[in-house]
């Protein structure tokens, strides 16, 4: 039985880091409204999106990749919703990395 069903939580958080490609500004705005879309009906996935946003650079208003916490009961479900995401399948991304997450404070 994983830890997290022994403590009683039924769902896990996952953080899924997407840093972008060289080419990806115009392939972010060209699938922005798919990609928006697509969030808005996370619950299809099995998961919920508890924040998200792009990455920026220090000016706070360049993208440079994008952010998730997700609550998902494990970790093929964020992999699912993932790879289901048009900026996945535009390759928006040059690397993602998911990670799971315990939160302490906030």
């Amino acid at each position: 039985m994983p830890a997290q069903e022994r403590r009683g939580i039924t769902a896990v958080l996952f953080v899924i880091h997407g840093f972008d490609r060289a080419d990806a500004p115009a392939k972010r705005e060209k699938h922005f409204p798919a990609h928006k879309a697509f969030l808005a009906e996370a619950g299809k996935w099995g998961v919920k999106i508890v924040m998200s946003g792009p990455l920026t650079k220090d000016d706070g208003a360049t993208p440079i990749g994008s952010h998730f916490v997700i609550e998902a009961p494990d970790r093929a479900a964020v992999e699912a919703f993932h790879r289901a995401d048009p900026f996945f399948a535009a390759q928006v991304w040059e690397k993602t990395e998911i990670t799971a997450f315990l939160k302490r404070i906030g």
